[in-house]
């Protein structure tokens, strides 16, 4: 079989360059790439991408040998019934390693139809790095890179209003487009670019905050004869990923005129806050994955299927998500069930092997961030303590002991944490284990012993865990705080 390329398929045309994108791995080219898309063949948006490699290596010559084409696959499950699609994504028209031609790099300013810049460089990738300077050829940073394309745009365009840029990144930090402009504006004033420069950032370029939510495990190595066998050309970028698909973006009525998503069938939300969002993903997604942990180790479950798929680690996951973590979530609360449902859906992805170990990194924290939130807010508005997200947090307790039934568990965490469970496991007091560990306002930035009812129920949960197991436990310890 022939390689893909443009001269052996149907798509030799080229469309003209609208997006610059800074990243080219498998999350931006399941994800933005698709959107892209989706918008070219729904809206006619006429939209091609010019991919940036940020870092010294990467695709970019990999790309290139295939025109910019490749297939994605999208497996999944929605309301229990099986999705396998499978698409050949034409919408990058080049790659360009700054690295290797900055040249080429830099004439990406002067596309005249260039409107947005879309970025994903890990959560790392938006820093100040103060050794940057506008002569390196590239800077080292992401966003200098991006200040050095944008007032090259400016000088070509005499500064012309409407050659201003829309900046959607995509990275996993919170307030992702107000860092990244922060950062920009402060290379501005250090390079002495003038106040002419950052008046045109400032006025004719808009930065948009955004969460993205897709996973993608990439290229499937471990089943790539079955992959290939589907195709009847050669490709070395197949990407693999989730059918679930949300993009949420805070922007105005301009930016949905410019983004015509609503012509899509795809679940892009463009609001004026994405906060609730955000926290709607942190609470029940983040927040089941992390309560699960423990408890489903426990309990003898491997994988996150398993434990949705099983009659009692499922039930018990589902009341913690319905009955008690939405209850705390300040949203519609249809939109919240149908969510639910959808990331329930995605835990029985039988496409993914989702091992509960590779979330045990770092419980301790997850827990505060994730589910500590829903636990507290539950007895704010209910004046009692959630039964499942209570009992989660014994099992967390109980999983940093280390071992099981003799056996060792996945306990991967900061020394400091792992040391303090270890000294505090060495009694058998478990009322004691409960205070101190509440107590600790290292792990929670408060002391959780002032929550009525709090100790007293995680002692008990102790208690019954190691006296009958989890499932066994769990009925006694609803008996006795009730």
């Amino acid at each position: 079989m022939e390689k893909i390329n443009r001269s052996n398929s149907e798509f030799s045309n080229r469309l003209p360059i609208k997006i610059v994108q800074f990243g080219e791995g498998n999350f931006l080219r399941a994800f933005v790439e698709y959107a892209i898309q989706k918008l070219n063949q729904k809206a006619d948006f006429n939209a091609g991408i010019a991919v940036v490699q940020p870092i010294d290596k990467g695709l970019v010559n990999m790309i290139n040998a295939q025109d910019g084409l490749y297939t994605l696959f999208m497996k999944g499950v929605k309301k229990g019934e099986e999705i396998q699609e499978k698409e050949l994504i034409t919408n990058i028209v080049k790659a360009v390693d700054p690295y290797a031609s900055f040249k080429e790099y830099i004439a990406l300013a002067k596309e005249e139809e260039l409107a947005f810049i879309i970025s994903n460089t890990t959560e790392a990738g938006i820093e100040y790095i103060a050794s940057d300077l506008p002569t390196m050829q590239p800077p080292v940073s992401f966003p200098a890179k991006l200040t050095v394309l944008l007032h090259e745009r400016f000088k070509h365009f005499n500064g012309a209003a409407d050659k201003g840029l829309t900046i959607i990144p995509c990275e996993l930090i919170n307030y992702n487009s107000d860092t990244l402009k922060e950062v920009i504006l402060k290379y501005c004033t250090d390079w002495k670019l003038g106040q002419e420069f950052i008046s045109w950032i400032l006025n004719n370029c808009s930065f948009h905050n955004t969460l993205v939510d897709r996973i993608v495990p990439g290229y499937p190595k471990d089943q790539i004869e079955e992959y290939n066998s589907q195709l009847d050309y050669k490709d070395d970028l197949i990407v693999s990923a989730e059918s679930f698909f949300l993009w949420v973006i805070e922007g105005d009525d301009e930016l949905k005129a410019k983004l015509p998503f609503e012509k899509t069938d795809l679940d892009v939300k463009i609001v004026e806050d994405m906060q609730p969002y955000r926290t709607r993903k942190v609470r029940i997604l983040n927040g089941a994955h992390t309560a699960m942990v423990p408890f489903s180790l426990l309990y003898g479950n491997e994988t996150v299927k398993e434990t949705v798929d099983n009659a009692f680690t499922g039930e018990f996951i589902n009341k913690a998500v319905f009955e008690e973590i939405n209850e705390t979530l300040n949203m519609d609360k249809q939109e919240l069930a149908s969510f639910s449902e959808e990331i329930l859906d995605r835990f029985r992805n039988p496409f993914i092997k989702h091992l509960l170990s590779s979330i045990a990194l770092n419980s301790i924290s997850k827990f505060k961030v994730r589910v500590l939130p829903s636990l507290t807010g539950y007895v704010d508005i209910h004046g009692k303590l959630p039964l499942h997200l209570t009992f989660a947090f014994a099992a967390l307790i109980r999983f940093y002991k280390g071992t099981w039934n003799g056996q060792s568990l996945p306990v991967n965490d900061s020394e400091d944490i792992v040391s303090f469970f270890d000294g505090l496991w060495k009694s058998d007091d478990y009322e004691k284990i409960a205070r101190l560990t509440l107590q600790n306002k290292s792990f929670w930035d408060e002391d959780l012993t002032e929550i009525p009812g709090l100790t007293k129920a995680i002692t008990i949960g102790l208690e019954e865990i190691d006296a009958n197991g989890i499932e066994a436990g769990f009925a006694k310890f609803q008996e006795r705080i009730k």
